[in-house]
């Protein structure tokens, strides 16, 4: 399987495979196959996978979806841009109506500059740990994967690959 890297041919492939994508993902929590298995063959294919795929080409996540900035994202963001906290507050952030953090007060991302994060070394934690196929307990976020799948083409590639390797029956080979 080859990768696809083009965010906007991903976007238009979610769209085509979206009744698929979601047959997928209804599989996967009904198959009986156990989540520690699920979420080691994601974290295999993310491995593979990451690498082989720029981000500073894309940045799309960094355009379409707007972080969770917590209190010690901001002490360390003002910080490494050397301003105060309230400060920090005021320019970048508003407050999460569903959260106790903030975030951006504009899409795409004030930091992003050219497809590159100007504050890449004291970026937050919801930056840093995107695009979350690292965590475990896949299927239970497989709403959320779904939906990254159209803004990361690493998600994307990997969702694929996965959905390969399980509906071919490939899963319980643990040499891939």
């Amino acid at each position: 399987m080859k990768l696809v890297r083009d965010i906007n041919q991903i976007k238009r492939l979610m769209r085509q495979k979206e009744e698929e994508d979601w047959g997928f993902r209804t599989f996967l929590k009904t198959c009986g196959i156990p989540a520690k298995k699920i979420d080691n063959i994601v974290h295999r294919l993310y491995e593979k996978i990451s690498p082989m795929i720029d981000c500073a080409t894309c940045g799309n996540c960094c355009t379409e979806i707007l972080p969770i900035v917590k209190e010690t994202d901001v002490t360390n963001m003002a910080s490494g841009l050397k301003m105060r906290s309230d400060d920090f507050k005021k320019k970048y952030l508003v407050k999460a109506n569903d959260t106790a953090g903030y975030t951006f007060n504009s899409n795409p991302c004030p930091f992003l500059v050219k497809n590159r994060c100007t504050v890449y070394n004291f970026r937050p934690d919801d930056c840093r740990s995107f695009p979350h196929l690292h965590k475990d307990d896949f299927t239970s976020r497989s709403i959320s994967v779904i939906h990254n799948c159209s803004i990361c083409p690493i998600v994307y590639n990997v969702y694929e690959k996965l959905k390969h390797k399980v509906w071919a029956m490939d899963v319980f080979d643990d040499s891939h």
